[in-house]
């Protein structure tokens, strides 16, 4: 593995994600603090809506990259996209305008994260795997839990100043990468798009990541919206407070990504995913009953627990792929970010439907979420099992 190519776009990976979180402490000042009498559904949709954008073209980037045998060509203007819509956000437009720009913005950083983390991938050995992805994705997760320290203080006096600070980053990146973003020699694809449907199908063993990669970020989707607005609502935690209460749980998160990718290379990545989820979905059970004042411990314990099971999949996922490399990432990715979209509307029925029946949503819905993750392990248990022992369909037809 190049090094000296694969840092600088990890430290691109970290810089991108930063704006993407740094939204989450200001969830409710964005929304009903801008737009008054807004409703819960109308809060969920801000995250929704950029999620939805991700989910657009997170498997089409991949495929198209994989066609023309190029990264660099796309990632530039999705960067400038990217930051164009931030800047926009900054401005005083009505809120339909508002998700619109949302949904372009999701676009656009899906089509750079997927293909920056795609050419990590390309620059490392079969045996670097692990380590390949576990450098991805402890820059994605840091980047996340420092967007949430940088939200909750950038906009403790003005919630939209995260726009502004994250569009000027964002194209101070965009510029930066034009003179340092090399493409390795890659051989062109002439696979469409029903051709990467059967992929998965060939190869069926990349639904396992799959599966839990969509479970994961349901979670992560109904964390950046319910819980937070829970914290800020329920628990009446200032923007800094769930920021740093954020951090606690994605600082050790991200921290360990990279030790769980290494760990990939020793031991089985089936094992250690699965082994993350349960702890993980027990988690989630638990903070549903932590009152504030125990809040940091139980988002930190939750964060190492959560270092397991992003590295694993990001490995199963590259190595079950072949050499349809950014293809298999955007699979990844595209069940990802429907999880990410559909975690937040998602609980917004829930807490609805539980509303009606005159029952206290919370913690009911935090049981309900972190069962989604246990059973992904129970229901899956045979292809864990096959995979951990290295049945035929956990190795790609060569």
């Amino acid at each position: 593995m190049n090094s000296t190519r694969t840092w600088p776009i990890a430290l691109g990976i970290f810089l991108i994600m930063l704006p993407v979180t740094a939204v989450v402490p200001l969830l409710f000042e964005l929304t009903e603090g801008r737009f008054p009498g807004r409703s819960e559904l109308d809060r969920h949709l801000f995250m929704s809506a950029n999620m939805a954008g991700s989910l657009l073209v997170a498997l089409f980037a991949g495929l198209v990259s994989d066609r023309l045998g190029r990264r660099k060509l796309l990632v530039i203007p999705a960067l400038f996209v990217y930051g164009g819509c931030l800047l926009l956000m900054y401005g005083p437009w009505p809120y339909p305008v508002q998700l619109g720009l949302r949904f372009v913005e999701g676009a656009a950083h899906m089509t750079a994260l997927v293909l920056a983390m795609t050419m990590i991938a390309d620059q490392a050995a079969g045996a670097q795997k692990g380590r390949a992805m576990g450098m991805a994705g402890a820059a994605l997760s840091l980047g996340v839990a420092a967007g949430t320290v940088l939200g909750g203080r950038i906009g403790s006096e003005a919630a939209t100043s995260v726009f502004l600070f994250g569009g000027l980053l964002i194209m101070a990146v965009a510029i930066t990468a034009t003179r340092i973003l090399h493409d390795v020699e890659l051989h062109r694809s002439a696979e469409r798009l029903g051709d990467m449907a059967r992929l998965a199908l060939q190869h069926r063993a990349l639904l396992v990541p799959y599966a839990f990669t969509f479970v994961d970020r349901l979670t992560v989707g109904f964390i950046i919206s319910t819980v937070s607005l829970y914290f800020a609502t329920a628990l009446d935690l200032p923007p800094a407070g769930i920021g740093l209460a954020m951090a606690a749980f994605l600082l050790p998160y991200a921290v360990l990504t990279y030790p769980a990718g290494l760990l990939c290379d020793r031991f089985s990545p089936v094992v250690l995913m699965a082994a993350g989820s349960l702890g993980y979905g027990c988690f989630l059970i638990g903070l549903g009953f932590t009152g504030a004042d125990h809040l940091i411990p139980v988002m930190a314990g939750g964060g190492i627990i959560a270092a397991l099971m992003l590295a694993p999949s990001l490995v199963l996922t590259v190595r079950l792929a072949g050499a349809a490399q950014a293809t298999g990432m955007g699979g990844f990715h595209l069940t990802g970010s429907l999880g990410f979209m559909l975690g937040p509307l998602l609980s917004v029925a829930l807490l609805t439907s539980l509303r009606a029946l005159d029952l206290e949503p919370y913690p009911a819905v935090f049981v309900v979420f972190g069962l989604f993750e246990i059973g992904c392990v129970v229901l899956l248990l045979p292809w864990l099992w096959r995979l951990h022992h290295g049945g035929r369909e956990s190795v790609p037809a060569s």
